[in-house]
């Protein structure tokens, strides 16, 4: 029986979305085709009338993981300025960190997506401007640059950060480096009143 286009959009769905969790967890050049459609009920051969190819895949595992990266920090935003701080800080969380299914695609996938074809890097590059531009609305410095340079230095060190605390060898290194980050980002609102230009900011 001929699915219908409901369907087969949900099938296609929920194949990006076991792939975007994959590659966070495995990579994306470790994860092939056939296990993904595996873990979705799915024949291989059945990946081709979703997708033309598996970059096409990537690209659209990337923007779904964007995407909710983006939505999450901006319900954080819309919840106030101390929901706001404390979203950001739980990104330097061992939690966070432990955790490689969800999380940030930038953190998890970084290395390879260097490396990937022009449409998903333009994918990561809109999603990381995006995420800069919800930070830099919290900064009450009228100069947009300036807000937008610290939304870049705050998220930067914030991806950085994680990325280095998954790497390390070192359980007590691999923590003190997110302790570090969250000190000196200050993201707690008691903190960040005592910051000038920056009060309002990580």
């Amino acid at each position: 029986m001929r699915k219908s286009k409901a369907e087969t959009a949900e099938t296609r769905r929920r194949i990006v979305e076991i792939a975007a969790q994959a590659f966070k967890s495995k990579g994306i050049y470790a994860t092939g085709v056939g296990e993904i459609m595996a873990a979705a009920g799915l024949t291989h051969g059945g990946f081709y009338r979703h997708f033309s190819s598996k970059e096409q895949l990537i690209a659209e595992a990337c923007a779904n993981s964007m995407d909710a990266l983006i939505e999450s920090a901006e319900t954080a935003a819309a919840a106030g300025r101390e929901c706001f701080l404390r979203h950001l800080e739980d990104f330097l969380s061992t939690e966070y960190r432990d955790d490689t299914l969800g999380g940030c695609p930038l953190v998890a996938m970084g290395s390879e997506l260097v490396r990937a074809d022009a449409e998903t890097r333009q994918i990561a590059s809109q999603g990381f401007m995006e995420l800069i531009d919800v930070i830099a609305k919290w900064n009450p410095d009228d100069d947009l640059s300036a807000a937008r340079a610290e939304g870049i230095f705050t998220l930067s060190s914030m991806i950085g950060a994680v990325t280095m605390s998954r790497i390390v060898d070192d359980s007590e290194l691999s923590n003190q480096i997110l302790n570090v980050a969250r000190e000196r980002l200050a993201f707690s609102p008691a903190s960040t009143s005592n910051r000038g230009s920056r009060s309002d900011v990580p």
